[in-house]
């Protein structure tokens, strides 16, 4: 039986991989520290589902006190989803979090993964932070990476890491640069999210400056998608993929398109540009279509009408 380690699982996009795997019938270990970055009440609600297959192993701990050289032994693909996010936070004080969790924990599953031949994939969830305010629309992977806040910074090191353990060791590596996902389970620090809860309890919703940024909307089932191509195509070896979703809108669209699907006005606060914000973000994903076959299957309306779902079943 194929054997995969999710790392995250308990988290947003982990969480659902780990399902699309268990359905498949593979066997997975799925790791997770539950830490308070947000609820651990939430990453508990994550994983109900998963315990329920008798091919699902929860590992709660730290991945840094883990022995990766003995875990790797008997598994084909890690999907490496774990980091501490979050870019606004990785200001200041609790920036260790970031350095421990993105560069750290991610060094230490590829030494232990030097020594395990049998090893077939490592995919690193990498992130659209690393380009900063690109200069190219849709950015293509071959643009030198400029990342504008310390998250974008450790989650670059991390995917230089990757790099160097696989030219190294042979370690075999693809990373995901994934452009804002969204969907059921996201969670509650980021913006869709963030705005279903206010438009619930009729509170207004912050804007960082005009509204008028943009991002590349990706919803979470196309960014598993991803994650499956990734982990079997040996041609994705030693590559780097954009993964967006190809609903690339300014922020006052989006929120035209979420007040259409709850049905009533979004009260609006505007407040200062948030400093490490990319002004633009779009994702060229000719290179991912090519490699993974990856095309985006769900629409931007069609993916908030089931976040709005799941907000909903919250209450």
């Amino acid at each position: 039986m194929v054997s995969h380690i999710v790392t995250g699982v308990a988290g947003f996009i982990g969480s659902h991989l780990a399902e699309a795997l268990l359905e498949q019938g593979a066997k997975v270990i799925g790791i997770d520290q539950f830490n308070n970055y947000y609820s651990p009440q939430l990453k508990q609600n994550n994983i109900v589902n998963l315990k329920k297959y008798p091919e699902f192993k929860l590992i709660k701990g730290n991945i840094q006190d883990l022995d990766w050289q003995e875990l790797l032994q008997s598994v084909d693909v890690v999907y490496h989803q774990a980091a501490q996010a979050g870019v606004r936070a990785s200001w200041g004080e609790d920036f260790h979090h970031y350095t421990e969790r993105n560069i750290n924990a991610t060094q230490v599953i590829l030494e232990g993964a030097k020594q395990v031949k049998s090893l077939q994939r490592i995919v690193y969830a990498s992130s659209s932070s690393i380009y900063g305010d690109a200069v190219t629309m849709p950015t293509p992977e071959t643009l030198c990476p400029q990342p504008v806040s310390p998250y974008g910074i450790t989650k670059l090191a991390g995917e230089r890491l990757c790099w160097l353990y696989q030219q190294n060791f042979g370690v075999p590596v693809t990373a995901l640069r994934y452009f804002t996902v969204y969907g059921p389970r996201q969670r509650p620090d980021m913006a869709f999210h963030k705005f279903f809860q206010a438009a619930i309890s009729d509170q207004a919703i912050s804007i960082y400056g005009d509204g008028q940024q943009t991002r590349d909307y990706t919803y979470v089932s196309d960014a598993v998608a991803a994650n499956l191509a990734a982990g079997e195509i040996p041609e994705a070896i030693g590559e780097v993929f954009n993964i967006g979703g190809g609903s690339r809108v300014t922020l006052m669209e989006l929120l035209a398109i979420m007040e259409q699907v709850i049905g009533h006005p979004i009260k609006k606060d505007y407040v200062d540009k948030a400093a490490g914000d990319a002004r633009h973000t779009s994702a060229d994903v000719t290179k991912a279509e090519k490699i993974l076959n990856y095309i985006p299957q769900v629409s931007l309306k069609e993916g908030l009408v089931q976040e709005w779902q799941w907000i909903k079943s919250l209450l």
